[in-house]
């Protein structure tokens, strides 16, 4: 479903003009870029220098020199909104022979001088060009600047090639106080006074994002388990309905005030010793609806022979290159293939697997828990590093599932010695109430459960050895057992 399919008929005024994209716009900010893009928490391509810069589309929302909307007098801000492609040296990446360069979206804040309060945004002072003279700065960290995004999206702005859209059946006030979110994350997030978050995508490809697609969808359900999105913001490059021009910025939706994270809750409630299984089973019950309710509104396919030899292909791929990039995984490598090979000879037999539209990269950071003790999933991006076309492919539920039960396992090892019975129990609690609501527990197919817990545990190996190689033991201890017993926990 695209965005498109709003529920909003009502039309905007006429936008201001855009900036044009000027070379001379770019060729003055680069020297800043350079040393600040690649320290951002969400910036792709660390490790890797950066070696120029290409303007993909550059928007005033804020003309640069007036006084910013809502600020005091002679107090002066400018809202430049840019998508800019950062070039990198090309490297093989799996699926492609290069790496093309990604394109991200920057919200920079001009100022002549910076206000000490705004000290932490500093991006630094442009030399040269027709920025010359003043300082920039991340706008986020500017309430001022945050009120204007947020009149964009309650107005339905359109500026440029930028265009506001929003479900009028739930008002957005004025007024609301702007902050910036802290935590570490991928994108970048605005909470307006406890009542909307505005998720803005920093790296940014052509297409419908799930984040506002299947939430989108869910909303013609009133599937209460995920929040509806509210408005939203997108770029509309090249020809009329072209879908390589179609981007999506950010997307607004209820803060869930009060609520918990699932990671960090499960952390708080294991390090009491409390238990968490009657948690767990509520959020199988919510990650089950999640999934009943997205086959009503999207398709379902079937895979067959031919699709899971494909899916057991790629994950053997998997496999391989991480035994070849980590060697303490090689000796396991033989033990984890059986999971792949398990589920191509069930497939070689004729058995069939439903695939649908699912959340694609579950994990207890990805769930909220509200006071009333109701989860609500978000996040629906997927894994930002994979192409879009591969996260907005219809998987099995078992994919989902066995993010969470490694999530769980995860938990348990943050204690020492790691909690194995509080995990065993929160796998089972949440395969159980999964069952509640789904009518079939996930356990009752081990084979396919195994093959996607093995598969994410090998991931998380990966990851783990290039990020945080003290983490490197949880995902190993996971290939430990899913290599020598495939049984472990996978009957109900």
């Amino acid at each position: 479903m695209s965005e498109a399919a709003s529920h909003s008929t009502a039309t905007s005024p006429a936008p201001p003009s855009p900036t044009e994209p000027s070379a001379g716009l770019l060729t003055s900010l680069e020297p800043l870029l350079r040393e600040w893009l690649p320290r951002q928490r969400w910036f792709a391509g660390k490790g890797r220098p950066v070696t120029g810069f290409s303007l993909v589309a550059a928007t005033e929302l804020l003309p640069v020199g007036t006084p910013a909307a809502g600020g005091p007098g002679g107090s002066k801000a400018g809202l430049l909104h840019l998508l800019v492609r950062a070039h990198q040296p090309l490297v093989p990446s799996q699926g492609a022979a290069t790496h093309p360069g990604d394109c991200y979206q920057l919200l920079l804040g001009v100022r002549e001088t910076l206000p000490p309060r705004l000290a932490p945004a500093l991006i630094g002072h442009v030399a040269e060009g027709p920025l010359a003279g003043r300082t920039v700065y991340e706008a986020l960290h500017d309430p001022r600047l945050a009120d204007v995004l947020l009149e964009a999206l309650r107005t339905q702005a359109r500026v440029g090639e930028l265009r506001c859209g929003r479900d009028t059946r739930h008002d957005i006030p004025e007024g609301l106080v702007p902050r910036l979110a802290t935590a570490e994350q991928s994108n970048s997030s605005l909470v307006y006074g406890d009542t909307f978050i505005l998720k803005l995508f920093r790296r940014v490809v052509p297409g419908d994002n799930p984040d506002l697609e299947l939430p989108l969808a869910l909303s013609q359900e009133d599937c209460p388990r995920v929040p509806a999105p509210v408005a939203w913001m997108v770029a509309d490059l090249g020809r009329s309905g072209d879908p390589d021009g179609h981007h999506v910025l950010g997307v607004l939706q209820p803060f869930l005030h009060g609520a918990a994270d699932g990671w960090e809750l499960a952390l708080s409630m294991l390090s009491k010793g409390e238990d968490f299984t009657a948690e767990a089973r509520a959020l199988g019950r919510a990650t089950a609806e999640v999934h009943t309710a997205l086959t009503s509104v999207l398709p379902t396919v079937t895979l067959g022979r031919a699709q899971l030899e494909a899916l057991v292909e790629g994950m053997t791929e998997r496999l391989e290159a991480a035994a070849q990039a980590v060697p303490a995984l090689r000796p396991y490598a033989p033990g984890l293939r059986t999971a792949f090979a398990a589920l191509a000879d069930l497939a070689a037999e004729g058995h069939t697997w439903t695939a649908q539209r699912i959340h694609g990269d579950l994990h207890l950071g990805q769930c909220l828990r509200a006071p009333s003790g109701e989860w609500s999933l978000i996040d629906f991006e997927g894994e930002p590093s994979k192409p879009l076309a591969e996260r907005r492919m219809p998987q099995p539920v078992a994919r989902d599932i066995a993010g969470i039960l490694r999530s769980f396992d995860y938990a348990a090892h943050s204690l020492q010695p790691p909690a194995a019975d509080w995990a065993t129990a929160c796998r089972a609690a949440y395969c159980s109430g999964y069952a509640e609501v789904a009518g079939v527990d996930p356990r009752t197919d081990p084979v396919l459960l195994r093959a996607y817990e093995t598969d994410k545990a090998v991931y998380e190996v990966i990851y783990e050895a290039r990020h945080r190689p003290d983490w490197l033991p949880v995902p190993l201890a996971a290939v430990r057992r899913l290599a020598t017993d495939p049984c472990t926990d996978t009957t109900p």
